[in-house]
């Protein structure tokens, strides 16, 4: 396959899903087209062998699984968790700040983006809002601008002078509202309701509440002297969402007889604590639910748990030649080189020397190349999804993540052989 193939795919994944609500119907888009079915969770299930299914959780969570042949207690569950979300700015409840003669947007900004990468973009608004409908219930729809909508222009250096030694530093309350309209225009972006009703094909009163996250209108795009590098918003950590679904729906993971689940949670760039981040109830109701469909006692799902095995996918730190001070000398990540290991002694990752040898032996058996990472001791680690997930379920995790540059970044970068390499090794995790 030209290793170019699944970042093409996913590039048009990542350009179709401009906020974590329109990933999870891009992701449901592809699942109906593998035949999975869709569960509500207020509904009774009844699941059969081979079933392929599906739950979404408020939009902007997902857990897609396939029910194996292979008996659960002894088979336990295959896991790949990763997360929907990406740090960037909400836009606010009254956003509207006039004055000026210009029309700006309040927002808060959500997670830890890297603020100085926003401005100077052709911005645009995509989310999902919250309405009335004829019969009095409340509805939500997607909603998404596909033209540049708005900016947050820098300041001249000429009256910043400092900015090239001292880097940009933004205000997050009085230096980030974008610019929408000119007021003496008389546009439509004045009543910011009716433009976003008018997007979302409602009446501007319907509208009751929104959220809707700024993204960089730029489509995703190869880079480097051979093109092997590519960029877009949100690699972190559509990019790990990407590769757990292709693994998922490759043919010989469908047709393995294990019981498979992929497990996309939002809200992990601001700690996971929410109805459908990995710190709530709904990874395990899912897997109860799994388990209560094949009449699984109390003690045979405790044994289902103990034979499973949970990959925990979120991107990892490349190495960057220009900053050596920012990592730990003997652990230098090198882009195009295969996925990374993340091991942390203070568990920030829940990699273990169990788990990270498992993982090592799924990439040998699809001949991917490995690496391992350790944060600098005297930096602050970040953490992810694994050792949230592991702790409530009891389950062996270990964390991995393909090597990136620029994370949290509006526009973030990465090898294009890695992200074959990571759908290859979760793929054997998979199928085996």
């Amino acid at each position: 396959m030209n290793p170019q193939q699944p970042v093409t795919d996913l590039l048009n994944f990542i350009d179709c899903s401009p906020s974590p609500w329109h990933a999870v119907a891009t992701i449901e888009h592809r699942l109906q087209n593998q035949g999975f079915q869709r569960l509500l969770e207020s509904d009774t299930w009844a699941l059969t062998s081979n079933g392929r299914y599906y739950v979404i959780r408020d939009d902007s969570s997902i857990v897609a699984f396939v029910v194996g042949t292979k008996a659960l207690p002894e088979s336990g569950f295959k896991i790949i968790g990763a997360h929907t979300d990406s740090p960037g700015l909400r836009v606010k409840p009254h956003p509207v700040v006039a004055g000026d003669q210009l029309v700006r947007l309040a927002v808060e900004v959500y997670g830890g983006p890297i603020l100085a990468t926003f401005t100077d973009r052709d911005l645009s608004l995509a989310g999902r809002v919250a309405y009335r409908q004829a019969d009095g219930s409340i509805a939500s729809r997607l909603v998404c601008f596909p033209q540049a909508l708005l900016r947050l222009p820098n300041l001249a250096i000429h009256m910043n002078r400092a900015v090239n030694e001292d880097g940009l530093k933004l205000n997050k309350q009085t230096d980030l509202a974008a610019i929408l309209s000119a007021t003496q225009q008389q546009l439509p972006a004045n009543d910011f309701q009716s433009l976003l009703a008018k997007q979302a094909d409602l009446e501007a009163e319907q509208i009751l509440s929104w959220e809707l996250n700024i993204y960089d209108t730029q489509k995703g795009s190869f880079w480097g002297a051979n093109q092997e590098f590519y960029c877009n918003s949100q690699l972190d950590n559509l990019a790990s969402c990407h590769a757990g679904l292709s693994a998922l729906l490759d043919p010989a993971s469908l047709n393995s007889g294990n019981t498979l689940v992929c497990a996309l949670f939002d809200h992990e760039e601001v700690g996971s604590e929410s109805c459908k981040g990995a710190a709530g109830s709904f990874l395990p109701d899912v897997l109860q639910r799994i388990a209560n469909s094949q009449a699984l006692n109390h003690d045979q799902y405790q044994r289902t748990l103990a034979n499973s095995f949970m990959v925990s996918a979120d991107m990892a730190h490349a190495y960057h030649p220009s900053y050596p001070a920012a990592y730990e000398p003997n652990h230098k990540i090198v882009i195009n080189q295969g996925p990374v290991i993340k091991i942390n002694a203070n568990h920030r990752y829940a990699s273990e020397c169990l788990s990270e040898a498992q993982f090592m032996a799924y990439c040998q058996q699809a001949d991917v190349p490995f690496q391992k990472y350790a944060h600098r001791g005297d930096l602050a680690c970040g953490s992810t999804i694994g050792p949230i997930s592991s702790s409530k379920l009891g389950i062996r995790t270990v964390d991995v993540g393909n090597p990136m540059w620029a994370m949290h970044s509006i526009r973030e970068s990465a090898g294009v052989a890695d992200h074959g390499f990571m759908i290859k090794a979760l793929g054997c995790f998979f199928a085996n």
